[in-house]
């Protein structure tokens, strides 16, 4: 490790045309911020041998905003002097050796753009500016020229080094022009071509044009000069090339003989970094150049990434580059580069320095085009350094650009073995620390409150906590696991990474899962010291090294000590009495082991504390002990401590940072202040010790500088004292000036947030000044803000600082002390005041100003005026002589009587009103005592006020009152309703406030008033709560309409207005309200209406809770209950709509018996459910409600919970013994089924509560004429019906179970049972099947099947019913004569609106007639294709009728299924398997397909299966 101090500097500063720049010998700067950073390269940099030759060797400071152009003077001999111009409008001449201003000039008025040193001329500097104007400045004879060339802004001009009076300059339209300075700024030449910025000019470096061999011949054969004079050999004649490169993405080569191009280079765009550049996307681009000295035939270039491309220009008509550094991939800039420089060492290398956007400084040889090194840079505060305690010597830097730095301090082969962290980090990073055993883990804390983890060996995006904290993070630490993380004991980290946040939050987050929640210590605090108190908020935390014992410093200035494992509060020390920035332990290795026990802490106030904690640790005390005396005090520094670190190779020595701008040495045990270091030019931040060389430290400040230095080398053993020192100095340097700023070359910029401290919500005002690159922008300013908490425990008064190049004075204005930062802003807020002040102090208007007036009149008119008052004074009576010229001279009433004083009032009170002073009016009218009539007048010119009615009552009560009433109607014009109405209340009328607020809608206030001054039974405030209650109503404020109506003892009103949302949630509170006033009925119905919602969502368990809040709805709940058995016991055979994600009701589940048995026991155990008489309360009780019947178009949701509504009826009627009602339940489910045309439910209700058929019912239901013989006979039907669909599909397949054809059905609903059984359209469709030959089958299948069908051809016997035939057909032809008839009628309706509309002959109307009718006489009379009249369809109709009637009763109670369909299913079944169905059953079959199908749908099938 090299014993030399480092630095690691702020980065150059961005877009700017020249600033940077390097002379012979070896000496390089470049601008950064404020100031210039010098770099010595080459044998002169007497570094260690083998390490790169370079070292940063000084600043120049003195600007105090950004530097935009810098440059050397390169002649022979003043290689020492150099030029700087910045935004401070100065130009700046240097003496490098001693870094001081040799002399300035500030001729410019606006902001400086370019600056170049004559290369011919030793004393010439020519600059600038945004406006277009050029100052030529003579160094030696302190002289200037002022030129002004195009009203166009200037990017960048470059002397001649061939000529000294040539000048080339650049603009941001893209005009180039060469001038002559000599001849007051002559163009001599204006280059057209670029048509966007010129970023870069370079002469060619050889005069002449000879050197190119670009159309040669052209060139002999121009005039040697175009005004014939006779100098005619000057450089002018040879001519000489320039060349140019712009944003336009083209370099040109220009020919100062010819006056115009010769050569134009297009920007290659380079595949490289994971993909090419799309030519079309408009990519950020700065075009630098540099022409080298001993090879005129090359350029040099930079182009879009940070590639720099050697041009040969040898081949003008192809483009040949050759690519720096090409074989090793990664050397390259990253982003665009700003400026090249080239440099001659003392040994005669030929170098080239380039900066660029990505903040490095690299170093080319220009004999290998390869990377020599990278001096990196930073672009932010320094806020926190870490070294590694696995990885010796890795330094990890914390910066405001959104980058983490890892310093490789160690490394042999070069000093600046720096690597860059940017993925994720996203804003200024504010706290580091490395985990304690696991290589290359480094845990980032940021401004924005993000927490994460990085591997530094890897290439891989941080690990990011989920938990963000609300402000910036101030420090983390690594410590054990406190209990209350929630891990088991088998995965349980050896160590978790605890975060303390500006918002006073400690969490611990687990570094094997970041997704997870953190955990906020403070609640273990809190439980385990049974803490009742707020606790304080916290700003720092720190483990002892033996991970025992935590310290958290809080803002109050108070320490608290806790013990692990549950945190016990042990020790609480009241030192300091400011927020505490840092707490740091000492070391465990030491010379004796109780200073292992030594604590130091800093924080706003500049002294450090130090304690042992020895007695208190080891004593464990039982309650906390309050320690207010410290164990050594370290006074010396002049503001706050933001870090603090012992020495790892000393006993008991700490060193210090802090806001006094200087880092010190102390030791501790004696107290005594050993070396002070002065470096910085800003607020210390940060402050590490190196982990190897005891004289080593490392500290990071505001200035974006992080520097080794060496104890040994210090001058100083204490800090500065007093407020007359270094600071005021520093600050009189930096401080900026108060000028607005100006945004310089805003192309290419971007948003991006600003440099740190707690100023964040102030910072977006300048946050549009800078591109961004990695969450970094490089033009904003740095300035003082105000003190509260700093991030990472650290700085307070930093706002707004730049994040790089900021043209603000950023040095060692930061080193203000808190002090300081109050001073400066009332120094800028005495500006404001002095207006204010001026305005007090200024005369009040005069009451009486014609009066005064006219007594400063002339001396003449004053002396009258004794005389005409002398007279009026002595007369013995009145005189009009006398009364004129008192009238004439009014202001003299002032010395008469009353009667004139009134008329000098009279008057200068229409001269108040006539001038807009209507209040000197009033006051002038209350001096004569005439209060009302001032009243009258403000009155009537609406011009009342508060006073003037305050004054109202000294003219008497009633004229109070009428005051009052004139100045609320006053104010109701001008919309103040309110006052208006406390003023009426000021004079008891309550009713008229109130009906005032009423009126205009102002009804919360009204009833507050009505509420608090009348009676609690007038009938007003009822009003009023109805009124705003129905108006909320109507905006859909439904909860405060509620409000209202229970304010108005309408609780009903209330309840069901709260239900008119119709969402679970709001129907359930209105069930509840409506229960809790008594309204009982309405309190079941919406509780149904809840539990019928949470239905539809699935919430089982909701709905039955819903149900639980009203008595009377309990066989509604033995409804629910059957329905979700039903529902999970569909989604369990997969037959529901899709599988249910809601929970079930944790009810017992007998999955042994059967489904009814299933329902009986959860009604049992859940309801207590178990006697007769019970089931038959909730029948009676379910028996009230009515469901329409269902259709094809029911939601299958609510079909199902009327189905289930049926069936608990049928459940309750059996378990009471009444099978009657038990069948009629039971079929009135089933018919609900078959009308919606759901036959997957039909057949699921037949196994679920038919699992064994009907016989079982027949033995319970008594004799045969029994009033339920009718329905049981149905249900009979309908459930064979449902057997015989399943047998006929399973012939036509090889599964013999039930239950899978079940399944079958329900996949093939749509192409055979919706055919036949809903639209009952024949089986056309299933002719295919029936044309198919049978598929093979077992024998056991077939056995099964045979025995199935002669059950079958035994059931299927009742439903061949003929007189249930003939009721259909009745029924149908019924229903086909009525849609005739409808047909018709709509026919004639559309016959007759065409007549009327087209007003035509009436022949076409029979022809229109007959075709509509052939319709329906195709349904009914196919084969005599005859028109039907409408007695025919009468006459079908009265046979129809008459047939129905003449049917018994019984079969006309109870739907049954379609014969005809199960005729149509027994054939098809009887020609697939002839031996299923006998002869004499098709032979019926027939029969009543020929008697009965006489529809034409019936035809068209029976003909189709026997053609």
């Amino acid at each position: 490790m090299g014993q030399e101090p480092r630095t690691l500097p702020p980065s150059p500063n961005w877009y700017c045309s020249r600033c940077s720049d390097a002379v012979p010998g070896g000496l390089f700067g470049f601008a950064a911020r404020t100031s210039v950073f010098l770099v010595r390269v080459g044998p002169g940099a007497d570094t260690i041998p083998g390490t790169p030759p370079f070292r940063v060797i000084g600043e120049l400071v003195g600007h105090t905003e950004k530097v935009s152009g810098f440059t050397f003077c390169h002649h022979p001999g003043q290689y020492n002097l150099c030029a700087t111009s910045s935004d401070d409008g100065t130009v700046k001449i240097w003496e490098v050796e001693a870094k001081t201003v040799v002399t300035e000039h500030a001729l410019h008025q606006h902001t400086i753009s370019a600056l170049h040193w004559s290369p011919r001329v030793k004393d010439l500097i020519v600059s600038g500016d945004e406006k277009g104007v050029v100052f030529c400045y003579w160094l030696n004879r302190n002289d200037s020229q002022h030129l002004f060339i195009e009203p166009r802004t200037i990017f960048c001009l470059t002397c001649s080094p061939h000529h000294e009076d040539l000048v080339a300059i650049g603009y941001k339209d893209g005009i180039v022009v060469i001038i002559d300075i000599s001849k007051k700024g002559e163009v001599m030449h204006r280059l057209r071509g670029h048509d966007d910025e010129i970023h870069s000019i370079a002469w060619c470096p050889l005069s002449g044009e000879d050197c190119l061999s670009i159309n040669q011949e052209e060139n002999s054969e121009e005039p040697e000069i175009p005004n014939g004079k006779v100098t005619a050999q000057t450089p002018v004649t040879k001519g000489c090339y320039l060349a140019t490169g712009s944003k336009d993405q083209t370099i040109r080569i220009w020919s100062c003989s010819r006056g115009r191009g010769v050569m134009t280079l297009k920007l290659p765009f380079l595949k490289r970094r994971g993909g090419g550049v799309d030519p079309t996307v408009k990519e950020r681009l700065w075009l630098t150049l540099h022409w080298p000295k001993d090879q005129p035939t090359q350029l040099v270039s930079s182009c879009f990434g940070g590639e720099l491309l050697l041009w040969d220009l040898t081949q003008s008509w192809r483009r040949k580059y050759t690519l720096f550094s090409g074989s090793s991939e990664g050397q390259n800039h990253s982003r665009i580069v700003f400026n090249l420089c080239p440099l001659q060492t003392e040994e005669d290398k030929q170098l080239l320095l380039s900066i660029s956007m990505d903040r490095d400084v690299k170093c080319w040889d220009m004999a290998t085009l390869e990377c020599c090194w990278t001096l990196p840079s930073l672009g932010g505060f320094a806020y926190s350094l870490a070294f590694s305690p696995v990885d010796t010597g890795c330094l990890a830097i914390g910066v405001g650009d959104g980058m983490i730095r890892v310093w490789n301090t160690l490394s042999i082969k070069n000093n600046y073995d720096v690597k860059n962290f940017w993925q994720g980090v996203k804003s200024k990073v504010t706290a580091l620390c490395w985990h304690p055993t696991k290589e290359g883990c480094l845990a980032f804390g940021t401004d924005d409150g993000k927490v994460g983890l990085y591997d530094t060996y890897s290439n891989k995006p941080p690990q990011i906590s989920s938990t963000y904290h609300k402000k910036t993070v101030y420090s983390l630490a690594w410590g054990p696991p406190v209990p209350a993380m929630a891990l088991g004991e088998g995965d349980r980290p050896s160590l978790t990474l605890y975060s303390c946040g500006g918002e006073g939050i400690v969490l611990q987050h687990n570094p094997w899962k970041l997704s997870g929640e953190a955990f906020d210590i403070n609640k273990l605090i809190r439980d385990t010291n049974s803490i009742k108190y707020k606790l304080p908020v916290h700003t720092e935390i720190s483990w002892k090294a033996d991970g025992k014992i935590m310290a958290l410093g809080n803002e109050d200035g108070s320490i608290e000590i806790f013990k692990v494992p549950n945190l016990k509060l042990i020790c609480t020390i009241q030192q300091h009495h400011k927020l505490v920035n840092t707490i740091s332990w000492h070391h465990e290795h030491g010379s004796q082991p109780e200073l292992s026990y030594l604590m130091a802490s800093g924080s706003n106030n500049a002294v450090i504390y130090v304690h042992n904690l020895q007695t208190v640790i080891e004593s464990n005390p039982e309650s906390p002990v309050t320690i207010t005396e410290p164990y050594r005090t370290l006074s010396g520094h002049t503001a706050k401590i933001t870090s603090l670190a012992w020495s790892p190779h000393h006993d008991g020595r700490l060193v210090s940072a802090s806001y006094d701008g200087t880092a010190q040495v102390w030791d501790t045990l004696q107290e005594e202040p050993l070396c002070n270091f002065r470096g910085h030019r800003g607020r210390l931040l940060c402050v590490a010790w190196s982990p190897l060389d005891p004289d080593c430290i490392y500290s990071g400040a505001d200035d974006f500088c992080v520097y080794k230095w060496l104890t040994s080398m210090q001058e100083h053993s204490r800090p500065p004292q007093g407020k007359k020192s270094i600071e005021l100095e520093k600050k009189r340097l930096s401080q900026p000036k108060p000028k607005p700023k100006k945004k310089k070359k805003p192309t290419l910029r971007v948003p991006v947030k600003q440099e740190l401290c707690d100023g964040n919500e102030e910072e977006s005002v300048k946050e549009s000044l800078g591109p961004v690159e990695n969450g970094v922008s490089d033009q904003e300013t740095e300035e003082e803000a105000r003190e509260p908490e700093p991030p990472c425990g650290v700085t307070s008064a930093v706002s707004k600082e730049p994040i790089i190049c900021t043209p603000a004075a950023l040095g060692f204005e930061k080193s203000k002390s808190t002090i300081n930062n109050k001073v400066t802003l009332l120094k800028k807020d005495v500006p404001k005041e002095k207006p204010e002040a001026l305005i007090k102090k200024r005369k009040a208007r005069s009451m009486l100003p014609l009066s005064t007036s006219l007594d400063h009149r002339s001396k003449e008119e004053l002396h009258q005026d004794c005389l005409v008052l002398a007279t009026a004074k002595h007369s013995k009576g009145p005189s009009e002589d006398v009364s004129t010229d008192l009238e004439e001279r009014f202001h003299l009433g002032l010395f008469t009587d009353r009667a004139t004083l009134y008329r000098m009032i009279e008057v200068e009170g229409k001269s108040h009103l006539e001038n807009g002073h209507p209040e000197l009016f009033h006051q002038l009218m209350l001096w004569k005592g005439d209060l009302k009539g001032v009243l009258q007048t403000a009155a009537e010119r609406g011009e009342l006020t508060d006073n003037l009615v305050a004054m109202a009552p000294v003219a008497g009560y009633h004229v109070w009152v009428w005051a009052v009433e004139a100045f609320a109607k006053q104010l109701c014009f001008q919309d103040q309703y309110v006052k208006a109405a406390s003023h009426l209340l000021s004079i008891h009328k309550v009713y008229e406030a109130v009906e005032l607020l009423k009126s205009n809608h102002f009804y919360r206030e009204a009833i507050a008033i009505a509420k608090a001054r009348l009676r609690p039974e007038d009938p007003i405030i009822k009003d009023l709560y109805l009124s705003w209650g129905a108006i909320l109503e109507k905006d859909g404020h439904y909860a405060l309409a509620a409000k209202c109506y229970l304010g108005a003892t309408s609780a009903y009103d209330a309840a069901k207005v709260l239900a008119k949302k119709g969402d679970a949630a709001s129907l359930r509170t209105a069930a509840e309200l409506a229960s809790i006033v008594g309204e009982n009925e309405l309190s079941a119905s919406l509780a149904l209406r809840c539990a019928q919602e949470l239905l539809l969502a699935r919430n089982w368990v909701g709905a039955q809770e819903a149900l639980q809040l009203h008595t009377s709805l309990k066989g509604q709940r033995l409804v629910f209950c059957l329905l979700e058995l039903l529902s999970k016991h569909l989604e369990e055979k997969q037959l529901s709509e899709g599988k249910s994600s809601f929970s079930y009701n944790a009810w017992p589940a007998d999955s042994e018996g059967s489904f009814v048995e299933r329902v009986t026991a959860v009604w049992k155990s859940t309801f207590s459910l178990d006697s007769p008489e019970q089931y038959q309360a909730a029948f009676q009780q379910l028996q009230k409600i009515k469901y329409p019947s269902a259709t094809s178009n029911t939601p299958s949701k609510q079909l199902l919970l009327h189905i289930c509504h049926d069936l608990t009826l049928a459940v309750l009627s059996q378990e009471a013994g009444s099978w009657d009602a038990a069948v009629e339940g039971l079929l009135r489910a089933v018919i609900r089924s078959y009308d919606s045309g759901n036959f997957t439910i039909m057949q699921e209700v037949h196994s679920a509560f038919l699992p064994q058929g009907c016989d079982h019912l027949r033995g319970k239901l008594g004799d045969h004429q029994s009033p339920t013989t009718p329905a049981f006979k149905s249900l009979k039907a309908f459930f064979i019906y449902g057997r015989l669909y399943e047998f006929w599909w399973s012939l036509s397949g090889p599964c013999p179970e039930s239950s899978v054809w079940v399944r079958a059905a329900h996949r093939s609903k749509t192409s055979t049972e919706q055919s036949l059984e809903v639209d009952r359209v024949s089986p056309e469709e299933t002719d295919p099947k029936a044309s198919q030959p049978e598929p093979s089958r077992t024998p056991e299948l077939d056995v099964r099947l045979i025995e199935e069908g002669e059950q079958m051809q035994n059931a299927c016997k009742e439903l061949l019913s003929e007189k249930h035939a003939d009721l259909q057909n009745a029924q149908r032809t019924v229903a086909e004569v009525q849609e005739t008839l409808g047909e018709m009628i709509r026919q004639h309706q559309k016959s007759q609106l065409c007549k009327s509309t087209a007003n035509g002959p009436d022949k076409n109307e029979p022809e229109q007639e007959g075709e509509s009718l052939s319709h329906p006489q195709n349904q009914c009379k196919e084969e005599k294709n005859e028109p039907v009249s409408l007695p025919e369809l009468t006459k079908r109709l009265t046979e129809a009728n008459e047939r129905i009637a003449k049917l018994p009763e019984s079969i006309k109670t109870w739907p049954f299924p379609d014969v005809l369909e199960c005729c149509l299913i027994l054939l098809h079944v009887g020609s697939q398997c002839p031996s299923f169905v006998t002869q004499e059953m098709q032979q019926q079959a027939q029969e009543l397909l020929q008697k009965y199908g006489n529809t034409k749908v019936y035809k068209r099938h029976y003909q189709t299966l026997y053609t």
